[in-house]
């Protein structure tokens, strides 16, 4: 009950909390009504970062959700031209991930990160389709151990968000459900993959490293 309520928080949360925390305590001398309005948004702040334990099913013929959500979009699409994928058709899973969201992020399928790139852009609406071309984006080419195939992941930036954080690196082996990363303040991720069945649908609400999304 207590880790519920009091979830440990992510590294890159430490820093936020603490200037809240110090800004809530300096304006709370001046104003009550504006230093209550301060105490409410350090929650959110401490809620935003919160980075709670994750059990994932520990079976690689499914598919785990890679983020914490909403499924806008599940269709057939050419892999990124930044891995040199475009001329192959991959299932897309797009799931956005709200300000109120947990925002890490979780390898879906045991594998080696056989690639990370790295491309700046621009900060869209992360809901909207041409974000996961034009945004601030993070890309990891995942070999999977079971069948040696490649699942993409890619964090995209949206309206709000500044900085993708990438814990992980390029030849680092990985179990299903471990942490990628995260992306600040509102977002999106996007999942490529071949040769599975949709489990999810449109609309659904999913949680990362335990909602299956395919099999």
């Amino acid at each position: 009950m207590f880790n519920t309520i009091f979830p440990k928080i992510h590294k890159e949360g430490y820093k936020f909390l603490a200037i809240s925390i110090l800004v809530t305590f300096v304006v709370l001398f001046f104003s009550k009504f504006f230093g209550l309005l301060l105490i409410l948004i350090t929650v959110w702040v401490y809620y935003f970062f919160r980075d709670p334990e994750r059990f994932s099913i520990n079976d690689d013929t499914f598919l785990v959700s890679p983020a914490d959500g909403l499924i806008t979009d599940i269709s057939e699409k050419s892999g990124p031209e930044e891995l040199r994928l475009e001329n192959t058709t991959y299932t897309r899973i797009s799931i956005f991930m709200n300000v109120f969201n947990c925002h890490v992020n979780r390898v879906p399928i045991s594998g080696n990160v056989e690639e990370i790139y790295y491309k700046p852009g621009k900060f869209l609406n992360a809901s909207l389709d041409k974000a996961s071309e034009e945004n601030e984006r993070n890309y990891y080419k995942i070999k999977t151990s079971q069948n040696n195939e490649e699942i993409i992941i890619v964090q995209i930036a949206g309206l709000i968000a500044r900085r993708i954080v990438c814990e992980v690196e390029q030849g680092q082996q990985l179990k299903q459900g471990d942490r990628i990363g995260m992306i600040r303040f509102g977002s999106r991720v996007d999942i490529y993959f071949k040769n599975k069945n949709v489990l999810a649908k449109v609309g659904q609400n999913v949680t990362a490293g335990e909602s299956l999304i395919a099999s």
